[in-house]
């Protein structure tokens, strides 16, 4: 035989109590105390929201999976629950199938024909800081007015613990930013002015040099040839406390094996043919300071097996002495190699691997950094332009698109390249997409086809150049016809023409 009304309304506050006096988890009391009202009432689903500005979200639910709360989000006013949020006073809708206002944000509703909604105001010192809301099956609206009081009673039990809740999750999201603006300040104190990128990749790159710079460290900096592995280590080196010392750079791809322990360690007069005199190595150069060694994959296993007593015991010797050399150096290693392909076929060990692997710093191909492109563009055009003394103002859309589409396997030192060559070759104030490398205005190459079909008439590409070198006047004098018509040395008469033929609205340039 079932309990009267009152009995389970008592048991489900007895409950509420209880978890109340003995959580000490405010967002697993809420999810309880759901759980308590949906079982016991025998409802269908209990949803509370909280208040965020002037949006309610879901914050705790019971009979709801985690994408249906997550849809569940009404601003106030808006729905059912943002009315009840509005007004401070409760609702009941004895058939939700028979309510236009009601939204059903969450969807968990589309198989339910007819269902009672019930929900009331949480709130604390007058001000509604969320909502209790409940699906029942429909019934008489004397039971359900009943059912509404209940809930309000519940809503203001539970007002100071959803006030607390509310406060942690504003004090969480408050630390949240405040740690984020922080890595954003750090990445931009530690970036050199010679380091161009805003992409999120590149933050986290900022906010990893600031993590390690002041450390001692060994740092291992991965990415493909032409990424700045470089820039990134002098960034390291220029914001530890070490800045005042030399910073070293060997690229170990460039030096002869028979040369590479010579370079990095020294040697004594008469050690080999040719060594006629004591030779201090990079190590001993670097003393105090960093030493940037590029290319770490490249050396081979004897230099490895050296190099690995240095980074263990900060001791060596030059080639052909027997005396112990000590040097205090920070070694920075890069490579655009497969370490893990190259320890699996035995070309390097794992062991200096694991040394060298102390805190890696991976680099992004440009290809993923595709926001950043005309950043550095725009930055190497003024670099320059300085270097021979040019006045280009722009680049212009047709040269962006190509730029943006082509996929720089050369990474960032190509794009140097690309807008060296097209200062050079631009005979005005304008970079056009015919004044950069021919690897970029190939088609098949950047996907920017003038007409994506082949067999493409020379009259078709005469004009989409004809228009392209049009456009550009028109931008630059601002869409006065007469001025392009000066600075392209026409009539007006045929600049008109063409400006017709080719379709082109010299008022949208103003």
């Amino acid at each position: 035989m079932s309990q009267p009304m009152e009995n389970v309304q008592l048991q489900v506050l007895s409950h509420i109590s209880r978890a109340l006096v003995h959580s000490r988890d405010v967002s697993a009391l809420l999810r309880e105390v759901l759980d308590v009202i949906t079982h016991d009432l025998g409802v269908e689903r209990g949803t509370l929201t909280l208040r965020h500005e002037d949006v309610l979200v879901i914050e705790a639910a019971s009979g709801l999976t985690e994408v249906e709360m997550k849809r569940g989000q009404y601003r106030v006013g808006e729905g059912i629950t943002g009315k009840v949020a509005a007004s401070g006073a409760s609702c009941l809708i004895p058939d939700i199938a028979k309510e236009p206002g009601f939204l059903d944000r969450t969807r968990a509703r589309r198989n339910a024909s007819h269902m009672a909604f019930l929900c009331v105001p949480i709130s604390q010192h007058g001000e509604v800081i969320g909502t209790l809301s409940i699906d029942h099956p429909p019934g008489p609206e004397e039971a359900l007015r009943s059912l509404l009081g209940f809930l309000e009673t519940v809503a203001n039990i539970l007002a100071d613990a959803v006030a607390s809740f509310r406060t942690e999750l504003k004090e969480r999201e408050q630390l949240k930013a405040e740690n984020e603006r922080l890595r954003q300040e750090l990445g931009s104190q530690f970036r050199p002015s010679n380091i161009i990128g805003n992409c999120s990749a590149m933050r986290q790159v900022y906010a990893m040099i600031a993590q390690v710079a002041e450390s001692p460290a060994t740092v291992l900096i991965r990415g493909e040839s032409g990424t700045g592995k470089e820039l990134v280590a002098r960034a390291i080196h220029y914001a530890s406390e070490r800045k005042n010392r030399p910073f070293v750079a060997v690229n170990c791809a460039a030096l002869p094996e028979s040369l590479i322990e010579s370079e990095l360690f020294g040697h004594e007069k008469g050690s080999f043919t040719g060594a006629t005199a004591q030779r201090k190595g990079r190590f001993e150069l670097a003393n105090g300071g960093s030493l940037f060694l590029d290319e770490i994959g490249d050396i081979g296993l004897p230099v490895q097996v050296r190099l690995l007593r240095v980074l263990q015991e900060r001791v060596f010797e030059r080639v052909g002495g027997h005396e112990p050399v000590t040097a205090n150096v920070r070694v920075i290693a890069a490579t655009s190699r497969n370490l893990e392909e190259k320890i699996a076929d035995g070309s390097f060990r794992e062991d200096l691997y694991y040394r060298l692997n102390v805190f890696p710093i991976s680099l992004p191909a440009l290809r993923e950094r595709k926001t950043d492109i005309i950043l550095l563009a725009d930055h190497f055009l003024e670099k320059y332009n300085k270097l021979y003394n040019k006045q280009i103002r722009r680049i212009s859309t047709p040269a962006i698109n190509m730029m943006t589409a082509y996929h720089w396997p050369g990474n960032v030192r190509e794009l140097e390249n690309s807008i060296e060559r097209a200062v050079l070759m631009s005979g005005n104030d304008v970079i056009s997409g015919y004044d950069l490398p021919p690897s970029l205005q190939t088609a098949q190459e950047t996907d920017t086809r003038i007409i994506p079909e082949s067999g493409v008439d020379l009259a078709t590409m005469v004009a989409a150049f004809e228009r392209e070198v049009i456009v550009d006047a028109l931008k630059t004098h601002r869409g006065n016809v007469a001025a392009a018509t000066r600075a392209l040395g026409t009539t007006q008469r045929i600049l008109h023409y063409r400006i017709g033929k080719l379709g082109i609205e010299p008022k949208k340039y103003r």
